[in-house]
């Protein structure tokens, strides 16, 4: 590769890296591997909604550093994250394939889906970038959406199955597994006197998921993938008034010892067991634990 490889940039927000985004991505990706040029991504931070519609800005699936691991994955080797101001959102349409020409001096092709507006008012579309563009000799690829289940897969899409606890459809959109990355906080040790210890992660998603109980993964900083048995939520049997949930995880055949605190963990989401609920007491609770345990033994193989 020369010291200045031809630039094949995909650009959109990016944020999930879903079926739909890793096609745009793959479409530079396959040009880059023709020419032995260099695989591009032109994302945007904050997300544009924050800005054009900040009253109703879309909450992330993924922060920042997820983001770009699944980018990276996907066969991204530049990632540039652009900031999106009210001075970039009042760009004229015409001028945004001069702006990229500049900022991207050895820019060979764009890489979009066939939705994508861009400009002032959103007034840009495909066609007119692709007419642009050419006047430049930028080469334009308009990449179709991924059709899962007879819909197009989408970020709204997946935060619709996230929100209502459909994980496995979320997760087939997603590609891999709906993860979450927390540090291990200190309990109240009540799983561990009803018998089902837990590992309570503190994390802050943007977008909250359906509070319930999930068949997850939790990571070890080794990486191993432990089967583990997750809730996330405001735990009403025990918290009176909880200021926050909480992601609490309980291994169900550990085969290390983990850190009791302070360490960051990964939690990867596999199948949705049942929503959160209130229970009379502990016993109840207890009871509840054993049959759902018994679930999602059963998602992991293990019964």
């Amino acid at each position: 590769m020369s010291a200045h490889p031809a630039l094949h940039l995909a650009i959109g927000a990016f944020d999930g890296v879903h079926l739909g985004h890793r096609a745009v991505l793959h479409s530079a990706r396959d040009l880059a591997r023709e020419t032995k040029g260099q695989v591009g991504i032109m994302t945007f931070d904050p997300h544009p909604s924050r800005v054009l519609r900040p009253q109703s800005a879309v909450p992330l699936i993924f922060n920042r550093a997820q983001k770009d691991e699944r980018l990276t994955e996907a066969g991204a080797q530049l990632i540039h994250h652009h900031t999106f101001d009210a001075q970039h959102a009042a760009m004229e349409a015409g001028e945004f394939p001069i702006w990229l020409q500049k900022n991207f001096p050895n820019l060979k092709s764009l890489h979009v889906g066939t939705n994508f507006q861009y400009g002032r008012n959103r007034s840009g579309n495909n066609q007119t970038l692709s007419k642009d563009a050419a006047a430049l000799g930028i080469k334009v690829h308009l990449v179709d959406p991924v059709i899962l289940e007879n819909e197009p897969v989408s970020s709204s899409r997946i935060r619709a199955a996230l929100t209502s606890g459909a994980i496995s459809i979320a997760n087939q959109m997603l590609l891999r597994p709906y993860e979450a990355v927390g540090t291990i906080i200190p309990g109240k040790q009540i799983g561990r006197r009803i018998g089902f210890p837990t590992i309570n992660l503190d994390w802050h998603p943007e977008l909250l998921p359906a509070f319930g109980v999930y068949a997850v993964e939790l990571v070890t900083p080794s990486g191993v993938a432990e089967p583990s048995i997750a809730n996330w939520g405001l735990r009403p049997t025990v918290e009176a008034a909880a200021p926050k949930p909480v992601l609490e995880v309980h291994l169900l055949r550990p085969t290390e010892t983990l850190p009791t605190h302070g360490e960051s963990l990964r939690v990867r989401w596999l199948d949705y067991i049942r929503p959160e609920q209130k229970f009379a007491d502990l016993a109840a609770l207890e009871r509840q634990i054993k049959s759902d345990v018994q679930k999602a033994s059963a998602v992991h193989g293990l019964s």
